[in-house]
């Protein structure tokens, strides 16, 4: 059964719908604060359905998906201790907010760039941010700590767009062939991506 062609030839139906692009800034928006659905679920269909509006396509997901981060900051800095430290520990994402409090401590404002680009959980490192800098009493202003909200929006907007207009270029160069031969084999790459998302848990859990 193909499975990953079902769903990949879902999501071009979907991305046609005239409202798609709504449904693109509303789950971009989401998704940055608890929506599990990546952005490029979306993002990427869209773009095979409408190659000449890629970039288009990719403004909308970094605009949102950084405002979205930007509410994600903002709950870390004031929800933290009233809400969402319950919410995580449920969810058991506490181990997950360590590790980010470690990485930043050693990489600094650019492991914020790195997850805005790669598939680490974004909204779990930006409510992280929004903790650290609230415990450190950082104004929102203060450009002078690497937490502060207006370098924490400038390395989300570079990281984000980074991924997004890359993925959006490459499928404006390739056009409609790039969807057909994506569509051929969407099953190949789907499994060998759950495989590396396994791997790649495996050697987290072994290293924490």
């Amino acid at each position: 059964m193909k499975l990953f062609q079902r769903i990949y030839d879902y999501c071009i139906e979907l991305s046609a719908h005239p409202r798609a692009m709504f449904f693109m800034a509303a789950n971009s928006f989401i998704e940055s604060i608890f929506w599990p659905l990546p952005v490029d679920a979306m993002l990427i269909p869209m773009c095979l359905a409408r190659p000449k509006k890629s970039f288009r396509i990719a403004f909308v997901a970094v605009l949102f998906s950084v405002l979205g981060a930007v509410v994600g900051y903002l709950m870390g800095y004031y929800l933290w201790d009233v809400l969402v430290r319950d919410i995580f520990e449920s969810l058991n994402l506490m181990r997950h907010v360590d590790v980010i409090e470690k990485w930043f401590h050693e990489f600094g404002i650019l492991f914020v760039a790195v997850g805005a680009f790669t598939p680490v959980p974004y909204k779990v490192i930006a409510v992280t941010t929004g903790m650290m800098a609230s415990s450190a009493m950082v104004g929102f202003w203060d450009i002078t700590s690497q937490l502060s909200l207006p370098l924490f929006i400038l390395v989300s907007v570079l990281g984000r767009g980074a991924r997004f207009y890359l993925e959006a270029g490459v499928i404006r160069l390739g056009g409609k062939p790039m969807a057909e031969k994506i569509r051929r084999y969407i099953d190949i790459l789907g499994w060998l991506t759950l495989a590396a998302v396994a791997v790649a848990i495996l050697i987290y859990k072994l290293r924490s």
